[in-house]
């Protein structure tokens, strides 16, 4: 049995010492990565109670289930912190990122500690996919945050909208990874590739739209 609770607190043990330690104007970083950490411990949960309910098998589960779960978990913080706190919207963009950095980190662990580290190709290959993966899908709330938050009347439409495109993106990547063999590697892949893509174009997409929203 696998006490992901116990591996949690040995995480989250240092962070916390971090957050006493450090300057304030430091400290919202190691806070978000902590809150998606957090995100991910209860996403588990809640994950795992709607399959009891629901009678759904473990593969199932992780296509329709889980993806909504989690998508949802990693959103409310990134909601709660804008309408409480209202930050500048790159601080915004960086706690959502940070939170999907955080959430992947906590479950690659766990995955860790359920499959074993042995095949460490394969191992850096899901590493690598998974943070992607999950890194993308805040990149997506983020960018919603910088281009819909002003706008009263596209908050509610845009932050759905942009939670069923990250469901649908976590669900692909799930249900492509749970096959083998060219299925598998191509959900591993297609992250990456998108990572890419927003490495070449997405920086270009920001700036003018941070650009913009300054000049207004």
């Amino acid at each position: 049995m696998n006490y992901i609770e116990n591996v949690y607190i040995c995480l989250a043990a240092p962070m916390l010492v971090a957050l006493i330690c450090m300057q304030s104007s430091r400290k919202r970083l190691i806070l978000f990565l902590l809150i998606g950490m957090t995100c991910c411990l209860l996403s588990s949960y809640v994950s795992t109670f709607l399959t009891l309910v629901s009678g759904e098998t473990p593969e199932l589960a992780a296509i329709e289930i889980v993806p909504m779960v989690e998508e949802t978990v990693k959103l409310l913080p990134i909601l709660f912190y804008l309408m409480v706190f209202e930050p500048e919207k790159e601080i915004a963009t960086t706690a959502a990122v940070l939170i999907g950095i955080g959430f992947a980190t906590f479950e690659n662990v766990c995955y860790l500690t359920q499959s074993g580290a042995q095949d460490i190709f394969r191992l850096m290959i899901r590493g690598f996919g998974t943070g992607a993966m999950h890194v993308i899908c805040g990149v997506i709330a983020g960018t919603g945050v910088l281009y819909m938050w002003d706008r009263f009347w596209l908050r509610a439409v845009g932050t759905v909208g942009l939670w069923v495109m990250s469901v649908v993106y976590h669900a692909v990547y799930n249900l492509l990874v749970s096959q083998t063999g060219l299925p598998a590697w191509a959900g591993y892949l297609i992250p990456l590739i998108t990572t890419m893509m927003i490495l070449i174009y997405g920086k270009k997409i920001y700036n003018r739209g941070l650009q913009r929203f300054r000049e207004e």
